[in-house]
Parts: structure tokens; sequence; C-alpha cells
């Protein structure tokens, strides 16, 4: 049997991104690795009684594929499958924490059918084009992550909590525009906005 990966907390916030070229350009400037553009397939897993959801965690495969555009070159193709629960006391926080486990996986596997035969059905689904800069000389540890998706760009800073006000305030935000909501929810927001029932978050829809 494969060894458990270890788990590590996870605390980020997600930032509304209104003009996409404008903040490349500023994240350039603080001179990161840019590691390429892919497209994420997420899909999120439950059981027949949805005990995931209602226990206040996640289970979740991401499948990637290499997504070039004319500002960014293509990422690698590779997938992943994260758990994630919460983390106690932070109901308050100004940040999203949560405790994660992710483990790489073959992406040329179908893992949906894996998990159905584990007993786990699929459920909300939702896409968007990620483009990762990690490697920051003045924030080592920060992940930086650009994403363009069906509801609008957004971009995740994730590492210490320090860092991320620091590295927010160098891109033109404050406190007052952290998002600690998930995708569901504000695919979900923007739905009720549009008198739409949600379904999936994807580009075709």
């Amino acid at each position: 049997m494969a060894p458990r990966p270890p788990a590590h907390t996870e605390t980020e916030i997600k930032l509304r991104i209104p003009d996409r070229v404008s903040l490349l350009g500023k994240i350039s400037r603080l001179s990161p690795d840019c590691s390429g553009r892919v497209l994420e397939r997420n899909t999120l897993f439950d059981t027949p009684g949805h005990d995931i959801r209602r226990r206040g965690r996640l289970l979740r495969l991401r499948v990637e594929t290499p997504a070039p555009s004319p500002l960014i070159p293509g990422g690698l193709r590779r997938a992943w499958i994260t758990s994630k629960s919460p983390a106690s006391g932070l109901a308050h926080s100004r940040y999203k924490v949560k405790f994660e486990r992710e483990s790489p996986v073959d992406p040329a596997r179908n893992w949906i059918t894996e998990f159905r035969r584990l007993g786990f059905h699929p459920g909300f689904r939702y896409e968007k084009f990620r483009t990762r800069f990690r490697n920051i000389p003045t924030a080592r540890g920060l992940h930086l992550d650009l994403d363009e998706t069906p509801v609008g760009n957004f971009l995740e800073i994730e590492g210490a909590p320090r860092q991320i006000d620091r590295i927010a305030r160098a891109l033109g935000f404050s406190p007052r525009d952290y998002i600690r909501a998930t995708y569901w929810y504000l695919y979900a927001a923007d739905c009720r906005r549009r008198g739409r029932i949600p379904r999936n978050m994807r580009f075709h829809a």
C-alpha cells in the first residue's frame, strides 16, 4: 500500500481580478517562476448520503492539460487527488484555512471509474484555466495562482498570513478585497444573479 501523503495547513485568499493583463505585469515585477498555463478539470466526489460535504470536507480529482495563450506558454499534463478538512477555531479569520492532503496520480487513468468502484459518486464539476507562479525572491514559499473561470478572473494567494498581506498590498489590494469563498459558492452566487440553476461551472455551459 502506498504511504499516506502528509497533511499540511493551507492558508489562502482569493482576489477578484478586473484586468488580467495589468495583473500579469505587476506579477512579473515580483520575478516569480511561471510553470505555464493549464486547463483544469475538477470533479468533487461524495458518498450517496453526502457524508463528505456534511462534515465540511472535500474529495477532489483535478486533471490538468496544457493550455498555452498568446501571453503564457502551456504547462504540464498532470493529475492530483486532494482531500481537505476544516481547521477548527478559524471561522472568523480573514483567510481561508484548511487541512489538505494531495497526491499526484496518473492523468491517463480513468479515475472517475475508480472512485465509483470505491463507492464515491461525482458531484460538482468545475473548469478553469490556471497559471502558477512560484519562487518569488521576496516571499519564499508563497504560491500565486491566476485563475480564469466562467464567472470571472481570480488570483489565489497561498502562504503565511503576513506574506499574503504583503504581496496582496504590492499588487494593489487590501484585506477588504479578500475572498474566502470556494468556487462553488462564487459560481452559485453568479447563477443567482443571472436567474439560473447551478449545475457545473464549465466553459461550454
